[in-house]
């Protein structure tokens, strides 16, 4: 009996130091567990990035001034729109008899000159479009700059546009007009229009308004570049050439 109480009793005690070495291990790995997780919590939440609003305006106001600055610089050197065929200034489709006419008969040069002279320009104003995009870009509010970022690839340009067409053309009309008679398209246009309305076979008299129709090409070209230029920052992340663009079109992404 004295036996038989030692072996039990020695069973009773190696199966509590077992339990307890299993419960302590239990333990440990639970502990480990939680500082895992409290760790991958602590390294996810200081990955988390707030961004105010203030910076979202920030952000997509230096990303319109770098846009009209990048595409009036594009469009304002030597044959930048004559060279370039998504935006060179050709004659009007209203004109588009008067060309083929003159060209049919010859006179083709008379033509030539024109459109040479209104895509230079168009190449004069671009520069002094930057300005006047510049001023515009600053009314920009925070509702504005929140609908932008979250919009499509080309919000904010068409932000810019119609907030900003009518003072532009406004604007930039003189500039376009004031470029025009310094190049003498004025004078080309009215040799094409004199020749074309002194031809027999003339009827009906066409005398579109030069200004305006180069104005409106110009403008379009250089919002075209200005898209262009979004669509960069918001797709490309080597775009972002400053912290406040990395950061409000990095963010969320």
């Amino acid at each position: 009996m004295a036996r038989t109480r030692k072996i039990m009793m020695g069973l009773a005690v190696f199966t509590c130091l077992s339990i307890g070495a299993q419960g302590q291990m239990l333990r440990d790995y639970v502990n480990d567990a939680t500082r895992a997780i409290g760790g991958n919590r602590r390294k996810a939440s200081s990955k988390t990035t707030t961004i105010t609003n203030t910076e979202i305006v920030s952000g997509l106001k230096q990303a319109l001034e770098i846009g009209a600055q990048n595409a009036t610089g594009r469009l304002s050197v030597t044959n930048g729109f004559f060279s370039n065929a998504l935006v060179k200034v050709m004659m009007p489709p209203e004109a588009a008899k008067v060309e083929n006419t003159l060209r049919q008969v010859g006179l083709g040069a008379y033509v030539d000159k024109a459109i040479l002279a209104m895509n230079r320009a168009a190449e004069d104003a671009a520069i002094q479009a930057k300005p006047i995009f510049i001023n515009a870009i600053t009314g920009m509010t925070v509702q504005d700059a929140i609908g932008i970022l979250k919009g499509n690839n080309d919000a904010a340009t068409q932000y810019l546009k119609g907030k900003t067409s009518a003072q532009l053309t406004a604007a930039f009309r003189p500039v376009i007009s004031a470029s025009l008679d310094k190049v003498n398209a004025t004078k080309y246009w009215a040799e094409v229009f004199e020749v074309y309305n002194n031809l027999p076979t003339t009827f009906n008299k066409v005398n579109p308004d030069l200004t305006a129709y180069v104005t409106d090409r110009a403008l379009n070209g250089v919002f075209l570049y200005i898209a262009e230029e979004e669509g960069k920052i918001r797709n490309n992340p080597a775009a972002r050439v400053t912290d406040i663009l990395k950061k409000v079109f990095g963010y969320g992404k």
